[in-house]
């Protein structure tokens, strides 16, 4: 049988996820839930560095945060909405069975961001679906059951326009060395000229945090409303 995952999280491109959340991969792995992290690509050509470095170092992140990772075969600068993309999303779900799912919220700076948004979305769709072994094209599908998450979540993609407002913030202010460890390990993405940008990032965590009370936070949106057995389960705030 394969290996569960209470959490799968999907991104176009090794950096990706830790950028969004690595703070809360970090502590989710500490709570002993097992995090996968999933690259649609291998990010290759880098910037920085010659094809292959890029692999090496999200391998690195990964062990970092307490992660496992897989990269699929799509294409840098190709990644599209398209059902192979949704069916390879949707297989990896069926298969490992997650309670939630995160990926990143993009509207079109980077035509890959953007897409990774819609797949995931489709992807989660298709996972819950039966009988694909009677629709041309689902063969990938066929010999797996269909399974239904319990929550999607979307963190900001940096290179996006801020959000004026989100769902919920993950305090990652006690696992935050861990995660500007894992961004230090991608010096094919973050070196030369793009070394500044993690400055912005951890800018951002800053800000979000401090919306928050925090030192340090990940801001997610939901893709449906989020249900508590009562309101006494948020933090306090300052200014409520």
């Amino acid at each position: 049988m394969a290996d569960r995952y209470d959490i799968l999280a999907v991104g176009a491109h090794p950096d990706d996820l830790e950028v969004v959340m690595g703070g809360t991969a970090a502590k989710l792995s500490r709570l002993g839930l097992r995090v996968l992290f999933v690259d649609l690509c291998d990010g290759d050509p880098a910037r920085h560095a010659a094809r292959g470095v890029r692999r090496d170092q999200a391998e690195r992140a990964a062990q970092l945060l307490g992660v496992e990772r897989t990269i699929l075969g799509f294409r840098d600068r190709f990644i599209q909405d398209v059902p192979e993309t949704r069916l390879a999303v949707a297989r990896l779900i069926r298969v490992h069975r997650p309670r939630y799912v995160f990926t990143t919220e993009a509207s079109g700076v980077h035509p890959d961001h953007k897409a990774i948004t819609d797949i995931v979305v489709n992807g989660v769709f298709y996972a819950r679906l039966p009988k694909w072994d009677e629709v041309e094209g689902g063969e990938s599908l066929a010999d797996t059951a269909p399974h239904e998450i319990d929550r999607l979540f979307f963190g900001h993609c940096r290179m996006e326009a801020p959000w004026g407002r989100f769902d919920f913030a993950v305090d990652v202010s006690a696992v935050y060395e861990v995660k500007l460890a894992a961004l230090g390990t991608y010096e094919s993405v973050f070196g030369g000229d793009q070394a500044e940008l993690l400055q912005r990032y951890a800018a951002e965590d800053r800000y979000v945090g401090s919306l928050v009370g925090v030192a340090y936070a990940e801001a997610f949106t939901a893709r449906s409303p989020l249900l508590v057995e009562d309101p006494t389960v948020f933090k306090r705030v300052r200014f409520g």
